[in-house]
Order: structure tokens, then sequence, then C-alpha cells
């Protein structure tokens, strides 16, 4: 998700084209065509410039809702119903074959969901399925210590820089009155799903929150060519 407004300019874009399965946006202002996956213009008089990232998150609606209640929701439009995805359109994509090349010793299969999360100075790619199993990872990319907290069933993620007050913290899943919230092993300080500490020695404190992609693999290493690959137990 990207903001529309760049140097001045109020764009609106419309679909132009697909490259490997990702749109290809083009703004009506200048003409310049714009990838979807990383928000670079890469043809027109704005090819390099970036449009601005707005936060997103993928969350089931019960969540969603449960935490901006007051949230608006974009309804479909019944006029143009036979061009929207069907119900099971993921399940339709599994036997797509994709163009990009497959490495030798490939870690994971094309179409394997993964949780990708870069920062400046490294990135990784969460497999969502070891996510599922594994519960809240506790790691370090980069020079960031970070927590993947994975919930729902293992079908949404959310990461969070695990440093508070200069002091990186270690999490594992509360259990009993604390399911559903992280609890840290250094103060006993449990967390909610949105990372604020809520009872405990930190109660008050928020963890910041940094960007995930939910992806598929075959395109988060098209765009992080130089990312690594998160194995449980490895």
């Amino acid at each position: 998700m990207w903001e529309r407004t760049l140097a001045g300019k109020d764009l609106r874009f419309h679909l132009s084209g697909i490259n490997n399965e990702n749109f290809i946006m083009k703004d009506e202002q200048t003409g310049s065509w714009w990838q979807q996956v990383s928000g670079y213009a890469i043809q027109g008089p704005m090819r390099g410039t970036r449009l601005k990232r707005v936060a997103h998150e993928d969350v089931t609606f019960a969540t969603w809702r449960k935490e901006h209640p007051s949230t608006r929701v974009l309804e479909p439009d019944p006029s143009a119903k036979s061009e929207y995805a069907s119900a099971d359109w993921e399940v339709q994509m599994l036997d797509t074959p994709v163009v990009t090349p497959r490495r030798k010793n490939e870690p994971l299969g094309d179409r394997a969901l993964v949780a990708g999360v870069a920062l400046p100075d490294g990135s990784r790619a969460y497999p969502m399925s070891d996510l599922a199993r594994t519960g809240p990872v506790n790691d370090r990319l980069g020079s960031h210590d970070i927590v993947v907290m994975p919930f729902e069933a293992g079908n949404s993620v959310r990461v969070f820089d695990r440093k508070v007050e200069g002091q990186s913290l270690e999490f594992y899943a509360g259990k009993a009155d604390e399911s559903g919230h992280l609890v840290d092993a250094s103060t006993g300080t449990t967390w909610d799903l949105t990372g604020v500490g809520v009872s405990g020695p930190l109660s008050g404190r928020k963890l910041e929150k940094l960007t995930v992609l939910l992806d598929y693999w075959f395109d988060w290493k098209t765009y992080h060519p130089d990312t690594d690959v998160y194995r449980a137990g490895l």
C-alpha cells in the first residue's frame, strides 16, 4: 500500500499490465509506470522515484474490527462482480507456473507463503507453515533484535523490535489466563497482539512495530535477492 501524493503531485493510478504476477500501475498525471510490490517508478518521467509506503496488515476481519471498531469497509461493486477473483483464487494459483528461475538447492517451493521482513541491513523470509508450529520467534536480523509473532492459527503475523529501554526481551506464548498474549521472560510482562504491555513491570510500554509482507517465496526472493530463510530448529 502506497501514498499517491509525490513531489506535490496528487497521482491517480490505473492498471497498465502484469509483471511476475505483480501489478504495473500507470499514473494519469505523468504517464509513468510503477511497480506494485516495490513502489518504484520503472519507466517514464518519474523513473527511479519511489512512493511512500503506508502501513498495512494482513489479519482477519475479526481482529481488525476488534482493534478498529469504527473502521469502514469497502464493499464490492455489484456492476463489476464478474471481474472479481473467486473465493478459492489462492488455491487455483497453487498450480499456476511462475516465470522466476529456480536456483540449485532452492530452500522453498515457489508458492510457499512467507512472512518477509526487510530492514536496512538484512532481509529474511519466515515460512508461514513453520510459524504456525513454532509460535513466536525471537530472532536477530542484521543489527535488530526482533520477535515474529504468529496468531490466528498461524494465518496472521506481526513483527516487533523486541528491544525496550535498551534491553532485548525474550518472548514466549502466554498460557491459561495469558493465552493469546506474549510474555517476556525477563520481566514477566504480558503483551497484547498490538505490542502493548498490559500487565507487569513494563505495562504501558509499546514495542515498535516493523513492516512485514505476506508473499509467495518466488516473489519475495525476486525483489530481495540477498534474503535468507528462517528454518525452525536450525
